[in-house]
């Protein structure tokens, strides 16, 4: 029975969330699957990837061919590379543990990238809210002096209408 590693569409509309599956390639999309190997949420930033590594390692193993972006996605986890290690092993190239020490290697580099973007994107957030809130200063302020002007006007000009006003009414009967 050929199996897939692939994905599973949970979620509702506009916000899909997955699961990694190995399934029969023949079943459906959402159908029947064999075992589930962990979950992919990319509504989130950085993307949230759920793996289990050894299930997926096992799987990968036996001659479960992973769908493109599940190829992806256990790339991302490590998967990809741990069973290219563990093929260096059999062919004789390295033993378990040199290949256990560059996978920590790799491991290490990769949390700390990961953990770079979300700094990042952290500190991106404090400072288009800073942004905002400058901004925001800066129409408030212009507000205030445009309001103040007009103010000032309003009362600089007030009075002397309103002795314009009576002098117009007092023409007006004479008029008539």
């Amino acid at each position: 029975m050929p199996t897939r590693i692939r994905l599973q569409r949970k979620g509702k509309k506009g916000r899909p969330y997955y699961h990694v599956v190995v399934a029969d390639s023949r079943s459906p999309r959402d159908g029947k699957y064999i075992e589930r190997i962990g979950a992919y949420d990319p509504n989130q930033n950085p993307a949230f990837v759920e793996v289990n590594t050894d299930k997926a390692l096992d799987w990968l193993q036996k001659g479960a061919q992973p769908s493109d972006t599940c190829r992806a996605i256990l790339s991302y986890s490590g998967v990809v590379y741990k069973n290219h290690l563990a093929n260096g092993v059999k062919k004789g190239a390295f033993d378990q543990a040199e290949a256990d020490r560059r996978f920590d290697i790799w491991k290490n580099e990769k949390n700390a990238k990961i953990e770079g973007k979300k700094n990042k994107l952290a500190e991106g957030a404090g400072a288009a809210a800073k942004a905002r809130l400058e901004a925001e200063k800066k129409v408030a302020a212009n507000m205030a002096a445009a309001l103040s002007a007009k103010l000032a006007a309003a009362t600089s000009v007030a009075p002397p209408a309103a002795e314009e006003a009576p002098a117009a009414e007092a023409d007006a009967p004479a008029a008539e």
